[in-house]
């Protein structure tokens, strides 16, 4: 079994997604193919970034991931396939791949070279399905692009800690189904700066104090059913090992979610101030 996940900004209004499984299909008929998402804001690399770390470590090793945001070629853009812990990722040197890479160091980056090998009217989509296919098939990297040492970073909207060690900002990434606000503060990170201190979670009009093992510790005591805390806010480091702030079983349609009835966006920052 040879799986190909997809992540893209293309939503599921128009034809691409079908026509991109269809141009796979065609390639290696076998391939199994997976959605992750095509959901994705439209050329938001540090979504999309987050999407795929948070759902790569869910297949088996050996997966293809092939990854449509923001992924035309241009002289600021390659196309590049990073090898990482058993799995291959294919997708434009735009950022998306630096916060995976920031984790573990990659087995293999390469460069991908056989655009001139293709119709002179195949697109970068064209490009990324041959070589999901090769790869998908046992192929090796070395047979479609050249070994290269690193990526781009994604410089902008990353955590950050003060020089006194006293603050870690992050900002938000990702706002999901629920409507609950992911920041790309790591839980990594987080320990690596606490150590140990107490701290405090401040947002834009709201703060927190504790970041909770899971949704339903919330509910602290046990003189109340868990009922009584719905609609609490609360702070936990989610599955992907990213703070994520959220309202205990919050509906977004309607009483609201994080998102709204905190008031938090795309980029807004969020901070964990530590004392001493």
């Amino acid at each position: 079994m040879s799986i190909i996940t997809l992540t893209t900004d293309y939503g599921l209004k128009d034809h691409f997604v079908g026509a991109l499984k269809g141009k796979i299909l065609s390639e290696y008929s076998e391939a199994v193919i997976i959605d992750i998402s095509h959901d994705i804001d439209p050329f938001n690399t540090v979504q999309a970034s987050y999407i795929i770390g948070a759902a790569f470590s869910s297949f088996p090793k050996g997966t293809v991931h092939l990854i449509g945001v923001d992924m035309e070629l241009n002289k600021e853009n390659q196309h590049i396939v990073m090898q990482w812990n058993d799995s291959y990722f294919i997708a434009a040197d735009n950022g998306i791949l630096s916060m995976l890479s920031q984790k573990i160091v990659p087995q293999k980056i390469v460069a991908i070279n056989i655009h001139d090998r293709l119709p002179s009217d195949a697109s970068g989509l064209d490009v990324f399905v041959k070589v999901a296919c090769h790869i998908a098939k046992g192929g090796l990297l070395n047979v479609i692009g050249k070994e290269i040492n690193t990526i781009k970073q994604i410089t902008e909207l990353k955590a950050v800690a003060s020089d006194d060690n006293n603050t870690l900002k992050g900002h938000v990434i990702y706002i999901d189904h629920f409507g609950n606000v992911v920041t790309n503060i790591s839980k990594k990170q987080f320990l690596e700066v606490a150590k140990g201190r107490p701290y405090e979670v401040i947002m834009k009009t709201k703060n927190i104090k504790t970041i909770l093992p899971n949704y339903s510790a919330i509910a602290n005591s046990d003189k109340y059913p868990i009922k009584n805390y719905e609609g609490e806010k609360l702070a936990l480091f989610n599955e992907a090992g990213f703070l994520e702030i959220a309202i205990f079983r919050s509906n977004p349609a309607t009483v609201g979610s994080a998102q709204s009835l905190l008031g938090l966006s795309f980029r807004d920052v969020i901070s964990i101030k530590f004392t001493n």
